[in-house]
């Protein structure tokens, strides 16, 4: 039988994606998006910031306790000595006492580590040196193959979604099992398509009517599909029209339309977790 954690999992509806926001200015930067509203900030020991998210706290001035942290397992550290050391590396290093969601990076198959890894936060939740925990960018038969070892079902699996890649089965699963569903990317790059999803007409045309932007729009559509998204952002005003987006609700057909921008080779850089690996 599943276990889940202690203390079901709330988060709020959209969080901060914190790639590359490092240093002084990445604290500012982290600490000006919480005093607009944002109390989800995502990290990864990957992302080399902890530390400087960890200050943006801090420099905020809101209490530690309305924030809610995440940082991710790298893939060097799945082997379980590593992993245990890493945990509380991570934890150490942001100097707030706990990480609130602790997330495996990615899966890394062809290493067969990540029961392993998955192991080491199980037993990190019940010290208590994390709250929460889940995983990022595991398929189905990654989920199953943790479950089936552990009892244990992730909280939160957050994995690649954007309108060009709208993972309506991966997302169905989710709910199936429980799981919270996060987007990284979830306004997508121009990539190998040459252009922004913000500039497909569908996108425009749903802005225009809500007197939004299309980032606004694109935003709406992840909240209208039950996803949490991470964009991110160093700009205030953008992270302010970021927040805002949660207050736009989009009609059924819009919503639609928009995930009918999907498209089998959707994903932005051919990062397929059933091959593609990080260390």
């Amino acid at each position: 039988m599943s276990q889940t954690a202690a203390h079901p999992l709330s988060l709020p509806s959209i969080g901060l994606g914190t790639y590359r926001l490092r240093g002084l200015d990445g604290a500012r930067a982290v600490a000006r998006a919480v005093e607009s509203g944002y109390r989800l900030l995502d990290s990864a020991f990957n992302y080399e910031n902890e530390a400087a998210v960890a200050e943006g706290v801090r420099l905020s001035g809101i209490d530690r306790d309305e924030i809610f942290f995440t940082s991710k397992l790298a893939g060097r550290h799945h082997a379980r000595p590593l992993a245990d050391e890493a945990i509380q590396e991570s934890v150490l290093r942001t100097g707030l006492g706990r990480i609130d969601l602790m997330l495996i990076h990615w899966p890394n198959p062809s290493q067969g580590l990540y029961v392993e890894a998955w192991e080491a936060l199980v037993d990190a939740r019940e010290a208590g040196l994390v709250r929460h925990i889940g995983v990022s960018n595991f398929l189905p038969e990654h989920l199953e193959r943790i479950e089936a070892a552990t009892g244990v079902m992730p909280e939160v699996n957050q994995i690649e979604l954007h309108p060009r890649f709208p993972q309506a089965e991966q997302l169905a699963h989710h709910r199936e099992k429980g799981i919270i569903t996060q987007a990284w990317s979830p306004i997508g790059r121009a990539g190998a398509y040459g252009s922004s999803v913000l500039d497909e007409p569908v996108v425009r045309e749903v802005a225009e009517a809500h007197d939004i932007t299309a980032t606004q729009a694109v935003l709406a559509w992840h909240a209208a599909r039950g996803v949490l998204p991470l964009p991110k952002s160093a700009h205030p005003q953008r992270q302010r029209e970021n927040l805002a987006a949660l207050d736009v609700a989009l009609g059924e057909d819009e919503t639609a339309a928009i995930t009918g921008l999907g498209r089998a080779d959707g994903r932005l850089k051919d990062q397929d977790p059933a091959v593609y690996e990080e260390f």
